[in-house]
């Protein structure tokens, strides 16, 4: 009878380890902060653009609205071996009498990802860029272009696990991404991206001008010349 509970005991305690063994690696990915980035075969985001363009040579400016769906179609060995995700991107621009859902997207371009458990690398317009690293943690810090040819540039996780609601949507976790943040009394560079467990990126803002004038009692963003600024903002997401 002794003999006999040893072994249920021992038995179970087999079955608990191999239990916890199947769990571990999804465990691990929750733990490094993957969710942020999800990756699945079918996964889409839909988001909206606006993007003022400021010409320096005129003094005008022009804003151009749009709407982008990136999907990840499926993956394919790369030059290195490593599998990595065709990310595509389609489009379709705003028309001020039609609604979006009565214009088709059209292909835009097509982008390369990879996750391991350490970086996300994304290849836009041929240029890599390490989006995120892992584990995910608050004030983290790593150089976005490593594995390009533009230069240092420190990217930092400014928070984590924050409730926000972005064009609408309300979400229950976001990180903050911020890429670049330099100004000067003529120029402003401000890069950020945010990213919400379960769906991937969801808002990404970049601004770059400058002023010919130097007038310190007039903001910048008052007086600028010429660059732009870009917002991205989820619209919707899903799986097809």
């Amino acid at each position: 009878m002794f003999f006999k509970i040893h072994r249920i005991v021992f038995f179970s305690f087999l079955t608990l380890v191999n239990f916890c063994k199947k769990k571990s690696p999804a465990h691990a990915e929750q733990l490094l902060g993957k969710e942020y980035f999800p990756l699945e075969s079918g996964r889409y985001v839909v988001y909206d653009i606006d993007s003022l363009v400021y010409n320096d040579l005129t003094l005008t400016s022009t804003l151009y609205q749009y709407r982008i769906k990136e999907k990840f179609a499926d993956t394919y060995l790369d030059n290195e071996g490593r599998r990595v995700w065709r990310l595509e991107r389609y489009i379709k621009k705003k028309h001020p009498q039609k609604p979006y859902d009565s214009i088709p997207y059209i292909i835009k371009e097509v982008w390369k990802t990879y996750a391991d458990n350490q970086k996300v690398e994304q290849t836009e317009k041929n240029v890599p860029y390490i989006k995120l690293i892992f584990p995910v943690e608050q004030g983290a810090t790593w150089n976005g272009n490593a594995l390009n040819t533009l230069g240092e540039q420190t990217y930092r996780y400014e928070y984590i696990d924050k409730a926000e609601t972005i064009n609408n949507i309300s979400l229950e976790k976001v990180l903050s991404v911020e890429q670049k943040n330099t100004e000067t009394l003529l120029s402003k560079d401000y890069f950020k991206e945010k990213y919400a467990k379960g769906i991937g990126l969801v808002y990404k803002e970049m601004v770059s001008v400058y002023s010919n004038t130097l007038n310190p009692s007039i903001p910048l963003m008052n007086r600028i010349s010429g660059g732009f600024v870009y917002t991205q903002k989820l619209v919707q997401y899903g799986k097809e």
